[in-house]
């Protein structure tokens, strides 16, 4: 499983080059029909080969994308709440028709299995179904006679252009965490997807157009860091949402608050499961395989640390290691699936990478996913079986770093606080859990502990679309979370005003306007 021909190898013997697809921009309503100079392969992570192009975005790309959108921001801005709910249904609806195929798209280029990407469309439309409501949420307040005559109010008002900068992990998910929100509120939007999985992006922009959103109100842009730093650096985008590694995500929030923007940057996690002794170790077993191994573990929301508290190690890893051997390994598409492959060769190796490092550093490898079989394989995928390292310790490499595979680390400390302490130390801060039967330790646990989202005998705590998304310390850089009422502000801005109406008889002074409205 570890062979096979280089990740950037340009020719595919298996496929004549004329049968892969082409994925290109989308700007002002249609595809780009401009012919990118530079260009990114596309993969089906189950067989290696390449399965596509996709071509990236030029400054001049960058800027006919901002240009669509600021050109078509006056008339959005200026449709009404009722125009702008009648599409976000109609665009709901064709989301959920179409919820199968999109997943099919998902699978073919990330790797997931059709299940675990028709979940994500799910959880993306929740956030669609939020912005529905988007007139409720967009009211201002109001107070009358602040003084003698004079009425005061606020308005939330749209920002212009904003962007999204998006991971391969959620292709539809997290860009449905940011668009449907900031375009509910009247802005227009320019999504950067990423490369490795873009095609999903594409066929969002055309049901937002079946739907009926005009022309420029939504675009996307492929590409790498020229078309990433386009955008941050284009005096016309007013804000930007991203999410991704912490490193990166602190050169986005630098980069684009240097320039003025708003930005909201979400980085990287390292999400501990505390399972404290009273715990149901099935219940906790389950969910560290689910929460550890679903999606191959490239979920930002993924357990990747188990924290046993003594004396439950012994037992639950047992419960963990009968779990695992049952699992399905196999192409997204076969039904069979429960876990698919890696996203790409490179990101394949550096994951397995951990194992072997784990060993060298003293933990113990309990399972190696590098010897797991896998359904039907065919050709060369970028396979790793579900690992577990035991007996982890936070000084290692497996800890420290984000793997963002299907790698569970096992951590056993002797008490809670021991469990608090390791949590702690941690730079991360986005998404914790606790097992446990005893309710004041749990309500313990979510009061100190220094985390943005926390999940209560649940493993990935993510929460509702009327919630907000996001984390702590360094899994986030900025003051606003994604979607809810978070999401709302961040793509709106306030405006405060004061209004004296003169009523001549009150005694005002008549300035020549009608009274009589």
């Amino acid at each position: 499983m570890a062979g096979g021909p280089p990740q950037n190898a340009t020719h595919d013997e298996t496929q004549d080059e004329t049968t892969r697809k082409h994925v290109t921009h989308w700007i002002n309503g249609k595809p780009s029909d401009a012919r990118a100079e530079r260009q990114g392969e596309i993969f089906d992570p189950a067989t290696g080969r390449v399965a596509g192009t996709v071509g990236f975005a030029a400054p001049a790309d960058v800027d006919a994308a901002v240009a669509a959108a600021k050109a078509a921001f006056p008339g959005w801005r200026d449709a009404s709440l009722s125009k702008r709910t009648q599409i976000l249904f109609r665009f709901r609806e064709l989301l959920t028709a179409h919820r199968g195929e999109l997943a099919k798209i998902i699978s073919s280029e990330h790797g997931k299995v059709e299940s675990d990407a028709a979940g994500e469309i799910a959880r993306g439309l929740e956030v669609v179904e939020f912005a529905c409501g988007i007139p409720h949420l967009l009211k201002g307040g109001f107070s009358e006679n602040v003084s003698s005559r004079v009425d005061a109010y606020s308005i939330l008002q749209p920002l212009g252009v904003v962007a999204g900068i998006t991971p391969f992990n959620f292709p539809a998910m997290v860009p449905m965490w940011m668009f449907p929100v900031a375009i509910a509120c009247g802005n227009t939007f320019v999504l950067k997807p990423s490369e490795k999985d873009p095609s999903a992006s594409v066929r969002i922009a055309e049901l937002w157009a079946e739907a009926g959103l005009p022309d420029g109100v939504f675009n996307v842009l492929h590409g790498d860091k020229v078309a990433v730093d386009g955008l941050l650096e284009h005096p016309d985008v007013k804000a930007v949402s991203f999410v991704g590694s912490t490193p990166v995500a602190r050169y986005i929030y630098e980069t684009a608050a240097r320039g003025g923007k708003r930005v909201q940057a979400l980085g990287g996690a390292k999400n501990h499961m505390v399972v404290l002794p009273d715990a149901d170790l099935d219940l906790a077993a389950d969910a560290a395989v689910s929460a550890g191994f679903g999606s191959a573990g490239e979920r930002c929301m993924a357990i990747s640390v188990v924290v046993a508290v003594d004396p439950v190690g012994d037992e639950l890893m047992a419960k963990i290691g009968e779990r695992v051997a049952g699992l399905r390994i196999g192409p997204g598409d076969d039904e069979r699936s429960e876990m698919g492959p890696l996203v790409t060769r490179q990101h394949r190796d550096k994951v397995a990478s951990y194992l072997d490092s784990g060993v060298e550093q003293g933990a113990t490898l309990a399972i190696d996913g590098r010897e797991t079989p896998v359904l039907g394989e065919r050709g060369d995928g970028f396979w790793l079986g579900p690992s577990v390292l035991d007996h982890v310790t936070p000084e290692m490499d497996c800890y420290r770093d984000e793997i963002f595979g299907p790698v569970l680390s096992v951590v056993r400390v002797a008490s809670y606080d021991a469990a608090m302490d390791v949590i702690a130390d941690n730079p991360y801060g986005n998404g914790t859990a606790i097992f446990t039967n005893d309710g004041g330790a749990a309500r313990r646990f979510q009061n100190e502990v220094e985390v943005g989202m926390v999940g209560i005998n649940v493993p990935i705590p993510v929460p509702m679309a009327y919630y907000s998304f996001g984390g702590w310390k360094a899994s986030l850089f900025g003051d606003s979370h994604a979607h809810g009422m978070e999401g709302v502000h961040f793509y709106t801005r306030t405006k405060a005003v004061t209004a004296r109406w003169l009523d001549p008889s009150h005694g005002g002074v008549n300035l020549g306007f009608p009274t009589n409205g």
